[in-house]
């Protein structure tokens, strides 16, 4: 059975390439387009597509409004288009939080080498989260005060997202995961938290770290699949919401307890010192590499600078990112979490890790920043 496609964009062109390109695929199939934000809430209803493609800017109503009454009304996997530019981030953001799963830039050209490269991941990234329900129990308010904790300056994030197989589509409905006591304290010495994410993981995060009170004792890495252009935004927005302070990673910055470090897009961060007094490096990214930031590369510095003092926590991402690097932390001693398939957007990296037997715990994503905060504190 196909997994049905609406495709909602102002522009009658982006419509019908973004229809044929779906079309190509035997599992996926376009049964209806709308010209606005109106009109898709409408044949959202009419429809009941498997997933809905939106774009963001729209006369009579904008995709962030469609998205969050959708959300409301029929819940559905919704994939955002935006442009790589500062407001597209904001509003890219904004539809993160409206109850959007994951974005793609409107220029294909901008995450891929080639034509048929584009076609794929846009195929692929459809796919991947049409099996997934929304998950709004786990997304946070999109307005927030601004809690009171040391200021930090924020500045850039991203890469390119891996592609996985993923399975037909379920039926969309919000879901609340069952509650459950977070895990037992294991009484670890801890010198770093390292988490790394994909597809998903903006809101994940803004779930995960808005949990941590403004002196948590270590610092934190954070590698971010996403669009280099879009991690001021981003930061600013971590940075807004939580009580700690979140940056993006310059070249020598020195870690300090109770302070986010955002692997900046197109390039790679990784860590030089010792423990108590280490530096971030940030490196342009090898063309190699699928991804840039990588998590691998992150996670195998972390093993070599800090050796087993690590907690490392994979959230919903595509692909395997994360798990080698997993590898070489357990090995030194560190204990490796990862997100639970139901609570995910998509389960890949997180799977990835555990079906490796690396992961010492699957925790539900309401759960985890409360865990970190047991596990962590002095």
């Amino acid at each position: 059975m196909s997994i049905r496609v609406l495709v909602v964009d102002d522009s009658s062109f982006f419509r019908r390439r973004v229809s044929e390109i779906l079309n190509q695929d035997p599992m996926l199939s376009v049964v209806d387009t709308a010209a606005n934000g109106q009109e898709a809430i409408e044949k959202a209803r009419l429809v009941r597509p498997d997933v809905i493609t939106m774009d963001i800017e729209m006369p009579v109503m904008d995709g962030i409004s469609a998205v969050r009454a959708i959300m409301k009304a029929t819940p559905t996997p919704v994939l955002m288009f935006s442009s790589l530019t500062h407001d597209g981030a904001q509003a890219t953001l904004d539809a993160l939080d409206a109850g959007a799963m994951d974005f793609l830039p409107k220029r294909f050209e901008d995450i891929a080498r080639s034509k048929e490269e584009a076609i794929l991941l846009l195929q692929q990234r459809v796919k991947a989260i049409a099996r997934r329900r929304p998950f709004m129990a786990a997304r946070p308010h999109p307005v927030a005060t601004t809690p009171t904790r040391s200021g930090l300056s924020n500045s850039p994030l991203g890469a390119r997202t891996g592609l996985s197989s993923t399975p037909s589509a379920a039926p969309a409905r919000a879901v609340v995961p069952e509650r459950r006591n977070p895990p037992r304290r294991s009484g670890k010495h801890y010198q770093l938290l390292a988490i790394g994410t994909s597809t998903g993981g903006p809101v994940a995060l803004q779930k995960v770290l808005t949990e941590l009170p403004a002196n948590f004792p270590h610092p934190i890495v954070l590698i971010q699949h996403m669009p280099g252009t879009f991690t001021t935004a981003f930061a600013a927005r971590l940075n807004s919401l939580c009580k700690i302070g979140v940056k993006e990673a310059q070249d020598g910055d020195q870690l300090r307890p109770g302070h986010a470090y955002l692997a900046p897009g197109g390039k790679q961060m990784l860590f030089e010192g010792r423990p108590g007094a280490a530096r971030l490096r940030i490196m342009e990214g090898n063309d190699k590499v699928n991804y840039k930031p990588c998590v691998d590369i992150t996670f195998a510095s972390a093993a070599k600078t800090y050796g087993g003092n690590v907690l490392a926590v994979v959230l919903t991402g595509m692909g395997a990112d994360g798990r080698e690097g997993a590898r070489l932390l357990k090995a030194q001693g560190a204990n490796i979490w990862a997100q639970d398939e139901e609570t995910c957007v998509v389960y890949g990296m997180p799977q990835a890790v555990a079906k490796a037997g690396l992961a010492t715990e699957s925790l539900p994503l309401p759960m985890i920043g409360e865990a970190i905060v047991n596990e962590m504190s002095s």
